[in-house]
């Protein structure tokens, strides 16, 4: 038999929903817990015969007996037993709601979308994930390296929920702070006539074939880097550029040219002896690391959670802790 109203063509199911007196079932719960109709009503604060018609009336609606009664009989039909079990299962469910209510504004969860430039290495980013993960375990993360341009563009157009990159002209439409400082050095493979050598000088780089990122520009996020090279008058061949940190290192380790690192990021290879640092030595270029958001974005929990963390931390922690060492 088809189960939809010819006339409306709606589910019979949902017609029966949208129709139903919801105090029959509680009334039904009652009923079927006392035992009996004059007990029921008692405790409903009710007429019995108002109780009795309230049975008389669900059971029109569902169009089945749930209770056999008269003559001291009074026991539920497989019917009864069956809606009785859904009813409880309801009112368990509909009397945990408050504590779900509850739970929900505690509880955080959402997507969170970071975009970054290649290879930020910072504690302050890690012990946050570390940390909201752990508090929060319902966040979900995607993380996704880009140019500083392209993480900029990101926030931007809100796909990503903010940005750590390099920054050299600002979006007068974002948010920017320094989340971190940086130092740049040269550095050469192991294949490089200049690994290993020591009591180095700039003039020993002078006119050596070199890799650079694309940025590595006067014009450009790595400005400090190519400025250096320019008063350094280190007239150097780039052979090899790339956006990613990972491909620069893996130009340096191959032996295409010198080329420039941030130094807390490089000083595991150089501790392996992978990477040979060459000069210069002291005041080594100096770049930010920017945390960036957009204002009008419409963030979610965990989202405006973790923003505020990192700018808490830049709030109060001095650039200087902030900072990593050059040497």
């Amino acid at each position: 038999m088809n189960d939809i109203d010819e006339n409306n063509a709606t589910p019979s199911g949902e017609r029966f929903v949208s129709q139903l007196d919801w105090n029959l079932l509680r009334s039904f719960v009652v009923i079927v817990e006392a035992g009996s109709i004059t007990t029921a009503a008692r405790r409903l604060l009710r007429g019995q015969p108002a109780v009795s018609l309230a049975l008389k009336r669900l059971e029109e609606a569902l169009d089945t007996r749930l209770i056999e009664r008269g003559h001291g009989q009074f026991a539920l039909t497989e019917a009864g037993r069956a809606l009785y079990q859904e009813c409880a299962d309801l009112y368990g469910g509909v009397a945990r709601l408050p504590d779900l209510a509850a739970r929900a504004e505690v509880e955080v969860s959402g997507q969170v979308s970071i975009a970054l430039a290649s290879h930020v290495v910072t504690p302050l980013l890690d012990d946050l994930l570390a940390r909201t993960h752990a508090d929060h375990p319902r966040v979900r993360f995607r993380l996704r390296t880009a140019t500083s341009a392209e993480v900029a563009r990101a926030v931007q157009d809100r796909t990503a929920s903010f940005g750590i990159c390099l920054a050299n002209r600002q979006n007068p439409d974002l948010d920017y702070a320094v989340l971190y400082r940086e130092f740049f050095g040269f550095y050469c493979g192991p294949d490089h006539p200049l690994f290993g050598r020591a009591g180095l000088t700039l003039d020993d780089l002078r006119g050596r074939d070199a890799v650079a990122f694309e940025t590595d520009d006067l014009n450009d996020a790595l400005r400090p880097v190519a400025l250096l090279r320019r008063q350094s008058a280190l007239d150097q061949t780039v052979v090899g550029r790339s956006s990613q940190l990972e491909e620069v290192r893996r130009m340096i380790l191959c032996g295409l040219g010198i080329g420039a690192l941030p130094v807390h990021v490089a000083a595991r290879d150089v501790a392996d002896g992978l990477l040979w640092r060459l000069p210069p030595y002291d005041d080594p270029p100096a770049v930010d690391i920017f945390l960036v958001a957009n204002p009008r974005k419409r963030l979610n929990r965990a989202e405006a959670l973790m923003i505020d963390d990192l700018r808490r931390s830049i709030a109060t922690m001095p650039l200087g802790a902030r900072t990593y060492p050059g040497g």
